[in-house]
Parts: structure tokens; C-alpha cells; sequence
């Protein structure tokens, strides 16, 4: 139950609130972006090794292991809007400081690495904390649409973002991190235009980071459903880190320019701001474990029609078509995740699911390159293939995921 059922609904685009939070939200999703993606040009074209932008990229994807359990504390023990404005003000000053440094031309890499670190780390709280929020912005009827509108956001963000840093870089080298910094200036100015509270009235206990945190996975884990769900996700994303890899090496095996992935990129971005804003509609018609299956079979479908090795043209085309189903996936998964989930709770339960559908990425992408180098891409991708559909297998004969079938989509806690 969200805080607004008995609230007037009116448009989401006239919801001072919501637009207000989503405006925000997505200068913070394109300044992370810009400089995610000009940390490692910054080093390579300045003649630094490639081993100096992996520890760079290695100090950013650090925090999605060491800091999203106490992050999603941080969100429901804080006041929100609070929280998300130091996340703006921490992550301004880490990539401004870059930005800063480069424009004087010093080029310092542990300064890099501490920025990245800082800024994937404000990024986390950034995102627990808006999520959370939205359920207390918009009424219980529009959560769908709200979520559809937010995917297609942060879609479009890492499309813009790119191309932009690239471009960006080429003006001037600093030019990325300075307009990373603007963008967060820029969304810290949109909270303030934010009248609503961003969570529900919260009783007064004392503070234990060890309870919080077996309070939050706790939950998650007496959830037949998601518990079972998330499993199903976090092996389909290390499928994908594999697959992401061998989309490369196909590309190299064809004799394409490199350019060729950004255009993949590009028609992958723009399919997945589709699939986003297809999420609501579907969602209205499609129970959560219709379209998980649905996902999965379609997924495997499309992996096996790709380890084919298709034209390039086709190649793209079929890989875009995964990302629009991924984000299809991630609307009508996190409106149920949100709207069964006490808003008590809603930052730590966001913490634990990315932590267990996404904390295994990094060992994917390691796997992958391990896999490729021992088998023929295709047989690779094949087997990827066949793997995506034995999770879908696994879903429609679990128990798990039939009984959140009968329960309609509302809580499947298995302690009664």
C-alpha cells in the first residue's frame, strides 16, 4: 500500500513531483554515464596502459559489491531527499575534481580511481533511494506507467550518454567530467522543486546495521517468487556478459569497422527506450510470470538465431531485440517488486535484489573471456542459447513461480 491510494490520480506528466524526480534522475543517470564512459578514454588516449583503465573501471564497479547491502540501509534508516542531495553534492565534487584536474593537466590515476569509486558509490544510494521514493510521488494506480517512464529514462540516458562523452572528449578532454558535474548541479536543483515526502511515516528505533540488513535479505529470501526470480535473473546476466563479449569477436571475425558496435549500440539503445515504454501496457495485460517465461524463451530463441552468425545488419537487429526485452522485463519486474514490498523496506529489498541479480557480472565477464578463448564463438553462444532455455524450463516446472501464479502477484512469503 503506497502513501497516495487515496490521493486524486491525475497525469504523471502533470505531476509536479514525479517530473521533478524523474528530471532529476535522469541528469544524474547521463552525468554518471559521460564519465563513466570518459574514465577509460581519458587514460588510453593519453598513452596510459590498458592496465591503468581496467583498476579505473575496476574502483567504479567496485561499489556494486561493497556498498549496495549498507546502501539500501542507508536509504530506509535517511530521509531520502536528503540522501539523493549528498549523493548529487559528493558525486559534482568527485567528477568536477577530475575535471579540474585535467583542464590543469595533471592526470593522477589514483585520483581517477577514487572519483570512479565515489561516483559509482553515489550513484547506488542515488538510485536505491529514488526507486524507494516513487511509490511515495505517484498514486498505486500509475506505479506501472511511473516505472515504464523511469526505464525508458535511464535507457535513453546511457544512449545519449556515449556518444556524447565521446564527443565531448574530443572538444576538450576535461569537457567530460565538467559537464558531469553540471548535470549533478542541475539535479540537485530538481529536488528542491520536490513538495511531497519521499517515504512514509517511520517509527523512531535505534540504530544496528547488522539487523537492518538480515531485516532486508531476510524478506527477500521468505519470497518464493522473488527469491526464485532474482536466481533466474542473475544467471540470465551473466549469459548476457558472455554474450556481450562474443558480439565483439563476431563483429572482429566479419571484418567490420569497430564503429559497427556503436551502431549496434545505438539501435539496441533506442530498442531499449521501446521495450521500456511497451512495459506499461504490457504489464496491464501480461501477469509478472507470463512474461518472465515469455523473456526466457525469446531470449533463447534469439541467442541460438545469433550463433548462427547472421549478417551484421540482422546481427544487430537480433541483439537489439534482447535489450528490448530486457527492459520490457525490468518494468513489469520492478512494479511488482515495488508495489509488494513495505516502504519500510524498499531500500534494502532494491539492495539486495540488484546485489543478487547483478553482483555476479563482474565474474561473468571474466568467465566470458575464459569460455571464448576455449570454443568457437558460435558453439559459445549456442550453448548460451540452450542454457537461457533450460531457465525457462526451470521457471514454468518451479513451484515457486507457479504459486505466485495463483497468488495473483501479491506476496508469496513462505513463512504463512
Amino acid at each position: 500500500m503506497t502513501a497516495l491510494t487515496d490521493t486524486p490520480v491525475v497525469p504523471l506528466r502533470r505531476n509536479r513531483d514525479f517530473l521533478a524526480l524523474w528530471i532529476g534522475a535522469g541528469l544524474t543517470s547521463l552525468g554518471g554515464t559521460v564519465a563513466t564512459v570518459g574514465f577509460p578514454m581519458l587514460l588510453v588516449f593519453a598513452g596510459r596502459s590498458t592496465v591503468a583503465a581496467g583498476w579505473t573501471g575496476f574502483a567504479g564497479l567496485l561499489p556494486m559489491l561493497l556498498v549496495q547491502l549498507p546502501a539500501g540501509v542507508m536509504v530506509d534508516r535517511w530521509d531520502r531527499r536528503r540522501t539523493m542531495i549528498w549523493c548529487n553534492v559528493t558525486a559534482l565534487a568527485a567528477v568536477g575534481a577530475v575535471g579540474v584536474a585535467v583542464a590543469l593537466g595533471a592526470l593522477w590515476l589514483p585520483l581517477l580511481m577514487a572519483a570512479a569509486f565515489v561516483e559509482g558509490t553515489a550513484a547506488i544510494v542515488y538510485r536505491l533511494a529514488e526507486r524507494a521514493a516513487v511509490s511515495n510521488v505517484v498514486p498505486a494506480p500509475q506505479l506501472s506507467s511511473a516505472m515504464s517512464q523511469n526505464e525508458a529514462r535511464t535507457r535513453a540516458a546511457g544512449l545519449v550518454g556515449q556518444p556524447l562523452s565521446s564527443s565531448l572528449f574530443v572538444l576538450l578532454r576535461a569537457a567530460p567530467f565538467l559537464f558531469a558535474a553540471l548535470s549533478h548541479l542541475l539535479a540537485l536543483g530538481s529536488l528542491l522543486f520536490v513538495r511531497g515526502s519521499f517515504q512514509q511515516e517511520r517509527a523512531s528505533t535505534a540504530r544496528n546495521l547488522r539487523r537492518d540488513l538480515t531485516e532486508g535479505i531476510s524478506w527477500v529470501l521468505h519470497q518464493r517468487f522473488l527469491r526464485s526470480a532474482l536466481g533466474l535473473v542473475a544467471v540470465t546476466n551473466i549469459l548476457f556478459q558472455i554474450l556481450s563479449l562474443a558480439l565483439l569477436v563476431m563483429v572482429r571475425d566479419a571484418g567490420s569497422s569497430p564503429a559497427v558496435i556503436g551502431v549496434i549500440g545505438a539501435v539496441s539503445g533506442i530498442c531499449g527506450v521501446i521495450g521500456a515504454l511497451a512495459g506499461s501496457a504490457v504489464n496491464r495485460r501480461l501477469d509478472l510470470v507470463t512474461v518472465l517465461v515469455s523473456v526466457l524463451i525469446a531470449w533463447a530463441v534469439l541467442m541460438f538465431l545469433i550463433s548462427l552468425g547472421p549478417p551484421i545488419p540482422l546481427l544487430a537487429l537480433l541483439f537489439a531485440s534482447t535489450t528490448m526485452l530486457g527492459a520490457l522485463l525490468n518494468v513489469v519486474a520492478g512494479t511488482y517488486q515495488l508495489s509488494i514490498t513495505p516502504d519500510a523496506l524498499q531500500g534494502r529489498v532494491g539492495s539486495v535484489a540488484g546485489l543478487l541479480g547483478s553482483g555476479a557480472n563482474s565474474l561473468g565477464a571474466l568467465g566470458a573471456g575464459f569460455l571464448l578463448a576455449a570454443v568457437p564463438t558460435a558453439a559459445a553462444v549456442a550453448g548460451i542459447s540452450g542454457v537461457m532455455l533450460a531457465l525457462a524450463v526451470a521457471a514454468v516446472l518451479s513451484p515457486a513461480v507457479r504459486s505466485a501464479r495463483a497468488s495473483r502477484g501479491g506476496p508469496d512469503d513462505d513463512r504463512g
